[in-house]
This record gives structure tokens, C-alpha cells and sequence, in this order.
């Protein structure tokens, strides 16, 4: 959120190195002396980082706000069919981030003093984990180990990795690349300074990330290995650098050029997107200040009583008059629950005896997911791809279960949930600032974040401590979709039925992954071999079988709305 990054040296040399690997014919280099045929290792990370973000415009447009925040309730919108177009994450991951993090090592091994170069090198497996995660995560078994040998070892056929495999591969990995970073023996570092458009270079806030997707990792083994769980979060918690605690560690990418959602900023390009009746109703309840900057106010402002009083007209009884936080109203997360105030969203509630209209369903707060909407050229997209709100509310979790015994966990459950409900709420609110949408407070927000943390709505309770973390970590995912998802999936909720906060019924089929499509004839027999022993039938996109087909991880776990 401090930088803002304009990426203009990308020069096309550097989408050359983010060509598909397992394209056959690479045709022979230009000689001509004015193309650089070998590019600045400090440059081939920027296009990586800046890859890991920039492809999600599709995956905003397609996946996060058209499938994945509707099946979580974030957000209540028509349904619209699952096309093509979700799973972006898969081709971006082969084609644009992996490529130039394979060549920034292969580049660095042929250097004399390439002991300099150990930290530069070590940081690029903390980004392959890192989106590598998220592809596993709706596609189950991927290329992994044998992946970018296309380009190097000519081999065009990688096998798929299992699911079972990919994780104790990625803890290895995280775990020398920590070594490394936190070795002071080593020579004399280079560094990618400003190139890096992350952290500029700092290790240690390298290894944070580090450990912090370490905690992620534990998060999904839970249900299939909860002893593994709870050993990974004690390595983690007695690291001496530790997982992100603080904002200035957190991941954090922002970029005036970025826009997501085009130019014009059109969120609305199908359907305009509403808070759901459990969201709102909380974040009122609760007196969140997350709440403006989540959602709109709908048309019940400044003398709509009035007009209501002279016409003799009464709002519909979904609405209570007295409400203080009128201007917030959600829809059902199902509209055929509830068609009634469901065709609220789409309809205004016209005062009879009067040319006068209102809108009575909040919208999202589009200019906070699109800083260009409606015609607004100023603004800056702000994406926290790992959150120190993220970090602490999983810390919270994991000793509320019990898998702290025996370690310094630096903190109770309750210290570290209160500092992550903290940080997300500063977090958030600067993203608000940055967007030029509607905030949270002003100031430094002490005050407002004070009473929020104090109030019995949220304070521990004793009861149902371990569920209150939870709804903050689904509260924090609002700008998350994978997360979002990943997280309502693994645990089971927000809870159907649930006093404190309810997932409402929703009667549609919710697919559980994605799917991959046939790589042709060269790799077609290790991709049959990957869906055969997952169970998945081949180029299926039904949602029987997207549903009940699931990936390793998830094989137990409970589903939408039954909690654990």
C-alpha cells in the first residue's frame, strides 16, 4: 500500500521468457545485437510479481465476484453458468509466473559468484509456492516437479504431481528457502533492490511470507492429517523471524496502470453485485467499521421519511423504519429463498402516488473493487495477496484448537485474534483511501477499532470463541476470492442454523474444484493417469460431478454451512 508501482521497463523481452514451456518449437533466437537475449535476473522477478496479480482481471471478472463470493455469501447476485473462463490461475501460473523464476536460477548457476546470489534465488520458490497453492487448490494434482523442463530437458510430458505429494514438497521448500534467507554466513548478497515490487529485498520480511504460507498449508492438511497440522504450526511459531505480524509485512501490490475490471471500470459488465442479509446484518449488529467500505447505501438517505410519510406509504415489511443503519439492506444469498424481497435487488420500490423510486438492496462498494468505476479517472487499485489480518487470525485458530500446547505462541488466542481484526480493519481501510471510495473513520481509526473490539457482539465470550474467529477470517476475505472459497470449504463456514451468524440456505449446487483441460496428445496419458486416481471424470464441467468429485485435501471435509 506504500508503494505504487509503475511498470513501464517491462520491455517485451521479458513476455518473450513467459511463453508457454511446453510449446515444442521455440524457433531460433534474433540475433540482432539491439535484443537482449539474456535479461537482468532483477527484471525477470518484476515480471513474475507482477504476473501473480495482473493475470486476475479475468479472474475478477469471471470466477471471484460471477462464482466463488456467491457461494460463500459474500455477495447475492443472478447466478450465471460456469464457463470456460474460470481457472485463469492454471494457464498463468505455466505461462507467466513459473518461466522467469526457473530462468533467474538457471541464470544464476552459471555465475561465477553465484554464492552471491543465494538469497536472490531462494525468494523465487516462496512466489511458485505461492501460486502453486492456489492452483492445486481447485484442480487437485498438477505438473509440479517436472514442470519448465519443456524449455531446459526438452521433456513435454510432465507428470501430475498428487495433491498428497505437492504440500511436503512445498514445506521442504519453504523450509530451505527460510534457511537460506535467515543464513548470515554467506557471502556478500546481491539483491533486486526496487525490482523486487514486493518487500525491495528484505529477507527477513521474505521469511515471514514464508511462514505464514506455511500456515496456510497446515490450514487445508487439517482434516487429513491434524497431527502434521499442529506440527507445522509449532515450527512456525518458534522460528526466531516467525510468520507476517505486522502490516509492513504483509503482501502487498499496488499499481495505478492495474485496472481489473478495464478503463471504464465496468464491475457492473452483467449484474450489479448486493451484500447478502448475513453480512450486513452482522457488520450492522456489530457496528463494523468494514461496513461503508464493503457496501453502498442503498436510497433510504436524507428526506425519504418525509416522502414516505406525505404519500401515506410504508416500506416493505423486510425493513425495520427504525433501523439507524437503514441505508444498509442485504438480499438473500438465494433468491428463489425468498423472492419476495429477492426482486428488490433488481426492481425499485416505487412510492405510489408519487414519480418517486427506491433502491432498497446495498450494492457492493464498486469503486472499492474498481477505483475507475463510473467514469473516475483517479484511484489505485490496491490487492493484499497474503494479509497480516490473515496471518494472525490463523495463529488465533490454531491455539484455540489446542495445537500450541507446549510452545511460546507469543500471545492467547484472543491477543492475536484482536490483532487481527485490527489490522484487517487498517488494512482496509487504507485499500478505501487508495480507491477513493467511501471509508471506514478517519484518522488513525483507535477509537473506532477500539469500540469494535470491546463490543459483546465481538470481545471473546468463553462460548463460541472459535467461531467468532472464524466469521473475522471470513470478514477478512472480502477482497480474497480463492481464499474466501478455500476457507468456507474447509471449515464449513459461516454455519446454517448458526445464533451468532448464519449461512442461509442456498439450493444451488456449489462445484468443490475446477477442471483441466486435455493437453493434446503429448501429455494426454499422464493427464488421464492424474484424474484416474483423483476420481475426476475427464473434461467434466457438470456440476454433479464438480461437486461431489473432490480434491485430496478436501476428501472429509464438511460441507458448505455444516461447520466442523
Amino acid at each position: 500500500m506504500k508503494q505504487s508501482i509503475i511498470l513501464s521497463y517491462l520491455t517485451g523481452s521479458l513476455l518473450l521468457l513467459g511463453a508457454v514451456s511446453c510449446k515444442k518449437e521455440f524457433g531460433k533466437a534474433n540475433t540482432n545485437p539491439s535484443v537482449v537475449t539474456v535479461p537482468d535476473v532483477k527484471f525477470l522477478l518484476t515480471y513474475s510479481e507482477n504476473k501473480l496479480i495482473t493475470y486476475q482481471g479475468t479472474e475478477w471478472v469471471w470466477e471471484s465476484l460471477e462464482q466463488l463470493f456467491r457461494f460463500t455469501q459474500h455477495v447475492t447476485t443472478s447466478p450465471y453458468e460456469i464457463t470456460g473462463n474460470v481457472n485463469s490461475r492454471y494457464n498463468a501460473y505455466y505461462a507467466d509466473v513459473l518461466p522467469n523464476l526457473f530462468e533467474i536460477r538457471r541464470q544464476i548457476a552459471s555465475k561465477a559468484d553465484k554464492d552471491s546470489y543465494g538469497k536472490m534465488g531462494a525468494i523465487t520458490y516462496i512466489l511458485q509456492v505461492l501460486q502453486g497453492i492456489k492452483v492445486t487448490d481447485m484442480n487437485g494434482s498438477i505438473p509440479y516437479s517436472q514442470a519448465e523442463q519443456g524449455r531446459y530437458l526438452k521433456n513435454f510430458s510432465p507428470v501430475y504431481d498428487a495433491q498428497q505429494d505437492l504440500f511436503p514438497s512445498w514445506l521442504k521448500q519453504l523450509d530451505s528457502v527460510i534457511s537460506v534467507l535467515a543464513n548470515g554466513t554467506l557471502p556478500t548478497q546481491q539483491s533486486y533492490g526496487t525490482s523486487d515490487i514486493y518487500y525491495g529485498s528484505d529477507w527477513t520480511k521474505w521469511i515471514k511470507l514464508a511462514n505464514t504460507l506455511k500456515l496456510r498449508i497446515a490450514a487445508r492438511l487439517e482434516k487429513r492429517d491434524a497431527a502434521k497440522t499442529s506440527a507445522i504450526f509449532k515450527a512456525v511459531m518458534t522460528d526466531p523471524t516467525g510468520p507476517i505480524t505486522t502490516d509492513d509485512a504483509q503482501m502487498s501490490y499496488q499499481n495505478k496502470d492495474y485496472l481489473p475490471f478495464g478503463t471504464g471500470g465496468d464491475i457492473n459488465y452483467r449484474s450489479i453485485r448486493y451484500g447478502t442479509r448475513p453480512i450486513i446484518n452482522f457488520l450492522k449488529s456489530a457496528n463494523d467499521p468494514r461496513l461503508p467500505i464493503y457496501f453502498e447505501k442503498n436510497d433510504l438517505q436524507g428526506s425519504f421519511k418525509d416522502t414516505l410519510t406525505k404519500y401515506g406509504v410504508s416500506l416493505p415489511a423486510f425493513i425495520d423504519p427504525a433501523d439507524p443503519l437503514i441505508a444498509y439492506q442485504g438480499g438473500p444469498a438465494d433468491w428463489t429463498t425468498d423472492p419476495v424481497t429477492a426482486a428488490y435487488i433488481s426492481n425499485a420500490f416505487a412510492v405510489t402516488g408519487s414519480s418517486t423510486k427506491y433502491f432498497l438492496i446495498s450494492p457492493i462498494n464498486r469503486k472499492f473493487f474498481s477505483p475507475r468505476y463510473n467514469g473516475a479517472t483517479s484511484g489505485i487499485s490496491t490487492e493484499i495477496p497474503v494479509s497480516n489480518a490473515e496471518s494472525c487470525l490463523l495463529i488465533a485458530e490454531f491455539i484455540q484448537k489446542g495445537y500450541g500446547v507446549g510452545i511460546d505462541t507469543k500471545g492467547t488466542a484472543e491477543d492475536w485474534y484482536r490483532k487481527g481484526i485490527t489490522s484487517s480493519i487498517t488494512t482496509m481501510n487504507n485499500m478505501a483511501i487508495a480507491s477513493g471510495s467511501s471509508t471506514g473513520y478517519s484518522g488513525d481509526g483507535s477509537t473506532e477499532i477500539g469500540n469494535y473490539l470491546d463490543n459483546p457482539k465481538i470481545a471473546f465470550n468463553g462460548v463460541n470463541d472459535l467461531e467468532r474467529i472464524y466469521i473475522q477470517e471470513f470478514l477478512n476475505f472480502y477482497r480474497n476470492g480463492n481464499e474466501a472459497f478455500v476457507f468456507c470449504r474447509r471449515t464449513g463456514y459461516p454455519k446454517t442454523g448458526s445464533s451468532y451468524y448464519p449461512r442461509e440456505v442456498f439450493n444451488e449446487t456449489i462445484p468443490r474444484r475446477w477442471w483441466t483441460s486435455d493437453p493434446g496428445e503429448v501429455n494426454r496419458a499422464n493427464w488421464n493417469e492424474a484424474l484416474s486416481a483423483q476420481g475426476f471424470t475427464p473434461l467434466a464441467q457438470d456440476l454433479p460431478s464438480l461437486s461431489t468429485q473432490r480434491i485430496w485435501y478436501d476428501n472429509g471435509a464438511p460441507a458448505f454451512g455444516a461447520g466442523n
